[in-house]
């Protein structure tokens, strides 16, 4: 039997003041008793393991127990060239400059910033690889930190979406469509498994800066929304620079307790029109107004480094202290989920390489490198990263033939759906793993492909849920977040 599902009717009643509830004198108090026995029964039915299992109050609860309990999802905005970094093509070399056999492309969509090319010359990649750790991963000479531990990660190479344009392509990846409006990942985790610290948000998202940023993609709230879940889900954005949260700071010559008073003020209002129209986004105003409150003191703290030893900063690389840096962003990640902050997206700009992959990759790896492997090895010394998955990977993957001009010092690269790849760490992916394999074009996937949908499922399960099974009621529908169509747990990168 499925837990119970909340619909907004169900959210709706859950909110009724009790002035409310005898007010309308359409409610039975037996009957309610009723109700109320038949959900814990049938909610210790549907939970076996429910007794081992940490329950968060007002959370809707894992189905299992987690092997996650928090997440670190590093997005590359803009997708990052997969044959550049981790799908080592050899084959290539022989093939500089002669055209992409149709044979290969099979009459694949492409964009428009390459369909009118008279040509499809491949670029073979400038970068040296070599092979690293027991699990014999190849990796990119720009990424020679991250390389160092390959067998703490487990590498998807054979991953795949159908969307080729940025704006839908992140969003799929983000929220399990390619249209907006729907609960991204954060979300219903948040929703899921309820918060650990009343005084931090669930569902940070941080936006880093780029050491050299060229060819900025769109990000914003769309992609951090709750869609139809109600909107407390949402992720909360932290700034790069200045306060970290607008207005965290009172104004000069206003007191706390004079802005204590003014919320106190504030509520009383909210409370009576939520007693007037039992409106759920009233209650989730209310709610967040205290958050903000009680984050004037929590924030502060959470952002302040002082407490951090030289030798960890050091393990972040020279930018650590820098706000707004990805080498900052992932320690103020480790930071959140040391105090409970059960999800956290960082995007970092940078990855949209149509033409000087070379330049590109070379400053961008230098962003990444040193930081990905700080936060992992910090996770891990903290006996944090058993219960933290690292996430980390773009939207979508880069073609092996040349947009625009090539020659052997410099090429670019547009937009591959049909196949990239991703890592994780951490929170109970299988550590040394390489799935899937690409053709030597890097193209095509030969074996094992893994779609966004499979992904999120995966994600899912390590976090405690059976994805078919984890829904919310919107337009008289059980949505999900990996959609109707087919999905599967991919096991192999289960350890």
């Amino acid at each position: 039997m499925n837990p119970p599902i909340r619909s907004p009717l169900d959210e709706l009643g859950l909110n009724l003041t009790r002035r409310r509830f005898f007010e309308r004198g359409s409610h039975l108090l037996g009957g309610a008793a009723l109700a109320t026995l038949a959900a814990q029964e049938s909610g210790a039915a549907a939970v076996g393991a429910a007794p081992a299992i940490d329950r968060v109050p007002g959370a809707i609860g894992p189905h299992f127990a987690p092997k996650a309990k928090h997440v670190i999802y590093l997005h590359m905005v803009g997708g990052p060239p997969q044959q550049d970094l981790y799908d080592y093509k050899p084959v290539m070399d022989d093939w500089y400059d002669k055209d992409l056999p149709e044979s290969v492309r099979n009459g694949q969509r492409l964009t428009t910033m390459t369909s009118g090319q008279k040509r499809f010359p491949i670029a073979p990649s400038i970068f040296k690889f070599a092979r690293h750790g027991q699990c014999g991963m190849w990796v990119s000479e720009v990424l020679p930190w991250t390389a160092k531990m390959v067998d703490e990660m487990c590498f998807i190479r054979s991953m795949h979406t159908e969307a080729i344009n940025h704006e839908p392509a992140i969003c799929y990846m983000q929220t399990g469509n390619q249209i907006v409006g729907r609960p991204c990942l954060g979300a219903w985790t948040s929703y899921g498994l309820g918060s650990l610290n009343a005084d931090l948000p669930t569902f940070v998202v941080l936006v880093a800066r780029s050491s050299k940023p060229e060819q900025p993609q769109a990000i914003g709230a769309r992609l951090w929304s709750s869609g139809f879940l109600p909107g407390e889900y949402s992720g909360v954005s932290f700034r790069s620079a200045g306060d970290p949260i607008l207005y965290i700071n009172n104004p000069p010559g206003v007191a706390t307790d004079v802005r204590r008073a003014t919320l106190d003020g504030l509520q009383a209002l909210n409370q009576r029109a939520l007693e007037r129209t039992g409106d759920p986004e009233t209650r989730t105003r209310i709610a967040q107004y205290e958050m903000a409150f009680r984050m004037q003191a929590s924030v502060p703290e959470l952002t302040d480094l002082a407490s951090e030893s030289a030798a960890t900063l050091a393990l972040y690389g020279p930018d650590a202290t820098n706000p707004g840096t990805f080498a900052n962003s992932v320690l103020m990640a480790r930071r959140m989920v040391e105090r409970g902050v059960r999800f956290v997206q960082i995007y970092l700009n940078h990855w949209d390489t149509h033409a000087n992959v070379v330049g590109r990759l070379r400053n961008g790896g230098k962003d990444i490198d040193q930081p990905c492997y700080g936060l992992i090895q910090d996770l891990k010394a903290r006996g944090l990263l058993d219960d933290t998955l690292v996430i980390w990977g773009g939207e979508f993957g880069r073609t092996v033939y040349s947009q625009g001009g090539l020659s052997k010092e410099n090429y670019g690269r547009d937009h591959h759906p049909r196949c990239f790849t991703m890592w994780m760490a951490g929170g109970g992916a299988k550590g040394g793993t390489i799935h899937g394999e690409t053709d030597d074009f890097s193209y095509n996937i030969v074996r094992d492909p893994v779609h966004i949908r499979d992904f999120h499922a995966t994600v899912l399960q390590l976090l405690g849920f059976d994805h078919e099974r984890f829904t919310y009621r919107h337009l008289g529908l059980d949505q999900r977040l990996t959609g109707v169509e087919h999905a599967r747990v991919v096991t192999e990168l289960l350890a």
